[in-house]
């Protein structure tokens, strides 16, 4: 008989928040419970520009949200603290996580640099029920990492994510299917994984409010109002993964980063602003590694799941954040159709060890420059933060195409 999946999603607690709480724990000016604040990380608190990368529990009750502008940010909460992202920090963090929990198992699946998921199929011999072994991970997180996690349990990834977002934090959940009509039907429509907030008033003017009510919903009748996300989304109610959550891992070594946001993005230029951080965190991966590569890919998934993704050979290995901004950057306009975008992902592939500095068209002396100053702002950003620097060579006239849509946001969050 062919053994029952389990699988557990791993979700660090304010990851940010806590990542950096830890970095600078005991320095003057840094909260001591940075979680229990009203609290984010994110860009400048002078120049008041970028956007939110991660809140507060307390900063949540304002109405706070990952993805949106700080000026808009700090209008909901005019006592928000904000504290610049320290990327490398975050970066060794996520992988003690993934070394940790490839301790329980050989297939640890990354799906952002603080969440995984773990198939635990057949471990039960090892390392006991999977309750038990879920809080064993969990303490042991907490003790030995020094960061809190919610753990959930089921037999999908779909619903052991739904469970990871139970009750908070530092807690371990189930979402058998069995327990899908007591723990998750009764939710609103809005907290089902892939419901925006343009969906949600969709299916609100369906006279749909409920995950159970859209669970209980014709899926012919969805199909007709919401195409194929109306399939999808039927399916994920009714607590079926009807296509992968985790994609395979390309053959060639690649380093990527993606984030799925609570709110839609409606804009290339705040779409820029996150293709920026995650730039810079895959830029830090690669140089921390000592890799480079020569293939840049932007994904991206709109509000009605339609995914797209383009990719361009650079000709060249790099580890740089501003050529992979720029490569980014330019994808990114390729692919712009104007839809509500929810998922964004950067990847560098066909990464290898250089032993050796290839030409380009800027001249090896400016690529010498540029190798000194990320690692100059590397060193700097890990030991002081994200903002103790700022990148000059994006106000360059040659780098002006990368730098663009970041300036438009800036001067759009000054006014």
């Amino acid at each position: 008989m062919k053994k029952q999946k389990i699988y557990f999603h791993i979700d660090v607690n304010s990851a940010f928040l806590s990542w950096s709480g830890l970095l600078h724990r005991g320095e003057p000016g840094y909260p001591e419970k940075i979680q229990e604040i009203p609290a984010a990380i994110g860009g400048n608190e002078q120049n008041r520009h970028g956007i939110v990368l991660a809140k507060s529990v307390a900063a949540k009750r304002f109405g706070v949200q990952t993805g949106e502008p700080l000026a808009r940010a700090r209008e909901k909460c005019p006592e928000l603290l904000v504290f610049p992202p320290d990327y490398d920090q975050y970066v060794r963090c996520s992988r003690k996580l993934m070394k940790l929990l490839s301790e329980y198992s050989p297939s640890v699946e990354p799906y952002s640099i603080d969440e995984a998921f773990v198939d635990m199929t057949g471990m039960e011999k090892l390392f006991g029920e999977p309750l038990d072994c879920a809080q064993k991970i969990r303490v042991r997180i907490r003790k030995e990492l020094g960061f809190t996690v919610n753990v959930g349990i089921s037999v999908n990834r779909l619903l052991a994510k739904m469970a990871s977002d139970f009750e908070k934090p530092d807690k371990v959940h189930t979402l058998f299917p069995e327990e899908v009509p007591e723990k998750m039907w009764p939710l609103p429509v809005r907290e089902l994984f892939g419901v925006g907030r343009s969906t949600e008033k969709k299916l609100e003017k369906l006279g749909i409010h409920t995950i159970g009510e859209l669970a209980g919903s014709d899926r012919e009748f969805l199909v007709r109002n919401l195409k194929s996300q109306g399939k999808v989304l039927w399916e994920y109610a009714n607590g079926i993964e009807s296509s992968p959550m985790v994609g395979r891992e390309v053959e060639n070594k690649g380093y990527g980063n993606s984030v799925t946001l609570p709110r839609d993005l409606l804009t290339q230029e705040e779409a820029r602003l996150v293709v920026l951080s995650l730039c810079e965190t895959v830029g830090a991966r690669l140089r921390m590694d000592q890799m480079k590569g020569s293939v840049v890919t932007v994904q991206m998934v709109d509000s009605s799941f339609r995914r797209r993704s383009h990719q361009e050979q650079l000709g060249r290995m790099t580890d740089s954040t501003n050529e992979i901004y720029g490569a980014a950057c330019r994808l990114l306009k390729e692919m712009w159709k104007g839809h509500p975008v929810r998922l964004i992902g950067v990847q560098v592939s066909k990464a290898a060890k250089e032993e050796y500095h290839q030409l380009s068209l800027f001249g090896e002396e400016e690529n010498e420059k540029q190798r000194k100053l990320d690692a100059a702002i590397d060193k700097i950003r890990g030991k002081y933060g994200e903002d103790a620097i700022k990148r000059t060579s994006f106000l360059d006239s040659q780098y002006s195409h990368m730098s663009k849509g970041l300036n438009q946001a800036k001067r759009r969050n000054h006014e």
